[in-house]
């Protein structure tokens, strides 16, 4: 008996992973595809003339069985994979894109989802309800609906092709991410390196059962490694491997796939009437077209480029008084920010890191939540989890009824790929009349206890939980009726406001008390390294600034012109990024065929979001600094305005509705330091 394929007999229905096997995968997401079909069947069949219930809510609902089983699998792909998970992607992605083509393009479907749209005006819907017909009206007009016979099947092969393609690319990554390793055996080569990157290093080796110490390409060791080794070249090596990541001319190359990508994204465009990607990827955006992304990248780029020249300088003067260094290389700017950072402010990582263990700073976001939002979370034991590093939580409201079910991830290990992000294995939507609510998941790649540490963060670490934790708060605080309106589902630009905007707390002293002490002594941090904290949040913020705008403008030129006359994505990528480049070019490395966010995640046309965000939560955590930043009332528009209302209404209404005026961009400015 295949567990996937019938609901789950399981505490909350929450997904039974430790009983699920590698080939139950393929034959549930077949059955998955075989009932959404008949789903999607009976709705087209139906004499009945279409109203909203039996067209678009009936389509709504329909196919959740696959959904919910596509979402564990995706999930432990990126999370948990393996080659045999990644075979399995390969073989059901095409499948997946060709139900989807189905469902799309299927004209009598279409037929009756227009019949209910052409008499919007006349339906006495609630918001939330016009949202969803408007939503599945141009998922079909949008993807090819009404395009002529010939042209779908085209739509059809460029989308098949395009599931694979990324699919490839991120496997690519990944490879090449686990192949290399940097070997140590002379401990002169460890200097400058903090105690429990080195611990972390040789426990690597040890596991391996090699002599010395190991670094790979996973951030918790690559990060520290870059930042502290006083050697040089080590230093130069690591960062050119962590730099030329799919750019080898070899099996896991990524340059054909780039173009490949982009110039089946140009051509779907192009096919559904749309000038370019960017322009198809917008209309769905609060940004609205690419003009308006570019005047808002470039806007930014102008106000922040003479203050990341200065601190560029400042940064080659300091290296020059150092260690008589001529030219700043990209292998010395974390090393010699670092150094700098020290002597402005007397303030390291390592300084900090001893009040900052995972534990408390988990325990601090909780507690955060609870002041905020009423929500208490106690872990549970009896909650089936994929790895043994995985922790479970039921999450309740003041009145103790349930709110979600949340599971963090916390540890790199060889199945899971770099960096953090938020998901979930299950949404949040209310069915006969029943709230069901979600499990979400929040996975990071955090430096593992040694056999004498507990897991220690450097302070960029906090906010990457607090970060992510915004995010979940986004997915476990929802509540509306439809899956797809639900939680994170949200216009893309508008996404990572909770995300970001929960970052805010970790500068703040009144919340740092509440998490952050050491964890030998029980100290409170104490103020001086608070003050510290905030003032040197602004550090190097115009380079920083520079960076993030570099990867939107790189985006965007990939996206928003017509490809095809790309030949070389390297030199392609160094013309994009002239104006915002501080530091000399490195020849054998290349960003494009690792950048996973726009060629393999959803952010293509969509990387400016994370400055549009920060427009958003600047200006709406000053709303909380009016007000206190553990106001009741501040935070009760915040849940009920933004947190709990996913995308049932325009992002920009339900903003005025929680701050009762438009951001300006001005908060940001203001705490960047940029004015």
């Amino acid at each position: 008996m295949n567990i996937l394929i019938n609901s789950f007999s399981t505490k909350y229905n929450t997904a039974p992973f430790s009983k699920i096997k590698i080939e139950d995968y393929v034959p549930a997401i077949t059955k998955g595809i075989q009932l959404t079909r008949a789903e999607i069947d009976a709705i087209v069949a139906n004499p009945e003339k279409p109203t909203f219930e039996n067209t678009i809510e009936a389509l709504e609902f329909a196919g959740q069985s696959l959904d919910r089983i596509t979402s564990i699998f995706f999930n432990l792909n990126s999370a948990e994979t393996s080659d045999e998970m990644q075979k399995i992607a390969q073989e059901v992605s095409p499948m997946l894109t060709e139900l989807s083509n189905d469902i799309t393009l299927n004209t009598a479907l279409f037929e009756k989802i227009k019949v209910v749209y052409d008499q919007k005006d006349s339906l006495t819907l609630t918001t939330e309800q016009a949202m969803l017909l408007d939503k599945k009206f141009k998922n079909f007009s949008r993807n090819g609906a009404l395009l002529a016979d010939d042209k779908k099947v085209r739509l059809r092969e460029i989308d098949t092709e395009l599931a694979k393609l990324k699919l490839t690319f991120g496997e690519n990554v990944l490879a090449e991410t686990n192949a290399y390793e940097l070997h140590i055996t002379n401990e002169d080569d460890l200097k400058g390196l903090p105690e429990g990157t080195i611990e972390g290093a040789r426990s690597l080796a040890k596991s391996h059962e090699k002599e010395g110490w190991i670094f790979t390409l996973d951030i918790p060791s690559y990060l520290p490694f870059v930042t502290y080794a006083e050697n040089r070249e080590l230093r130069k090596e690591l960062s050119i491997a962590y730099g030329k990541k799919a750019f080898q001319n070899n099996e896991f190359d990524n340059q054909q796939n780039v173009l490949k990508i982009a110039n089946l994204r140009h051509e779907r465009a192009n096919l559904l009437g749309y000038k370019t990607h960017a322009d198809f990827v917008l209309e769905e955006r609060m940004a609205q077209n690419p003009e308006k992304v570019k005047s808002f990248l470039n806007d930014l780029l102008v106000k922040a480029k003479p203050a990341a020249e200065r601190e560029f300088q400042q940064l080659t003067n300091f290296a020059k008084k150092l260690d008589n260094i001529d030219h700043l290389e990209k292998w010395d700017g974390s090393y010699y920010s670092e150094k700098l950072k020290q002597e402005l402010f007397n303030l390291d990582d390592e300084k900090l890191k001893p009040y900052f263990k995972l534990q408390n700073v988990q325990n601090g976001a909780f507690t955060i939540a609870n002041k905020l939002f009423g929500l208490t979370f106690t872990e549970v034991f009896d909650i089936d989890k994929y790895h043994e590093d995985v922790h479970t939580f039921e999450v309740s409201d003041a009145d103790g009824n349930l709110v979600a079910i949340f599971y963090s991830d916390f540890f790199p290990r060889k199945g899971k790929r770099n960096g953090a992000w938020m998901t979930s294995f299950k949404p949040q939507y209310v069915k006969e009349g029943i709230n069901e609510r979600p499990h979400v998941s929040i996975v990071c790649n955090f430096t593992k206890p040694t056999e004498t540490k507990p897991s220690l963060l450097t302070f960029n670490e906090v906010t990457t939980l607090f970060h992510e934790f915004g995010h979940a708060l986004h997915g476990m605080l929802a509540n509306t009726t439809y899956p797809s309106l639900s939680g994170t589902s949200v216009y893309w630009d508008f996404v990572e406001l909770p995300s970001q905007v929960m970052e805010n707390w970790c500068y703040e002293p009144e919340a740092l008390a509440l998490f952050a002490h050491h964890y030998e002594t029980g100290e409170i941090i104490p103020q001086e390294y608070v003050d510290k904290i905030k003032e040197s949040a602004n550090f190097l913020e115009g380079m920083a600034t520079l960076r993030q705008l570099s990867f939107g403008l790189l985006d965007m030129a990939f996206h928003s012109n017509n490809p095809s006359d790309i030949t070389d994505v390297k030199a392609f990528e160094k013309a994009t990024m002239e104006h915002t480049s501080l530091y000399p070019d490195v020849a054998e490395n290349c960003m494009s065929v690792s950048f996973s966010h726009i060629f393999q995640g959803g952010y293509s046309s969509g990387y400016y979001s994370y400055k549009w965000a920060e427009v958003l939560d600047a200006d709406a955590f000053a709303y909380f600094q009016e007000k206190g930043i553990f106001n009741k009332e501040v935070a009760d528009k915040f849940k009920d305005f933004v947190l709990s209302q996913g995308g049932t209404d325009q992002p920009m209404t339900l903003y005025k509705k929680f701050r009762g005026q438009e951001p300006k961009p001005e908060a940001l400015l203001k705490r960047a330091g940029l004015i």
